[in-house]
């Protein structure tokens, strides 16, 4: 099993979490701040086996908006590796 989590810009986060959704992948959003002039941003942690982590990312990336300016990127992405998982 893996943990990607996404560090999103707010304003691509509605459409990232609606898209994931719709292909069956659960998301946590988390509020967050950071990068240059501290933007608001969105923390997106989401679950997924193994098999699944390529589809997830495509479908963080299909709904992206580009940035031209500053090189901003639209979202950053980590896949760790979880090596143990219970819910209560």
């Amino acid at each position: 099993m893996k943990l990607i989590i996404a560090i999103t810009r707010d304003e691509d986060s509605e459409d990232i979490i609606k898209n994931l959704i719709r292909e069956g992948f659960r998301v946590t959003r988390i509020a967050s701040t950071g990068g240059f002039l501290r933007r608001g941003m969105t923390t997106l942690m989401i679950g997924v086996e193994d098999e699944e982590v390529d589809l997830a990312i495509t479908n963080l990336k299909d709904k992206c908006r580009p940035v031209p300016e500053n090189n901003e990127r639209c979202t950053t992405i980590f896949v760790l590796n979880v090596t143990e998982f219970t819910q209560v």
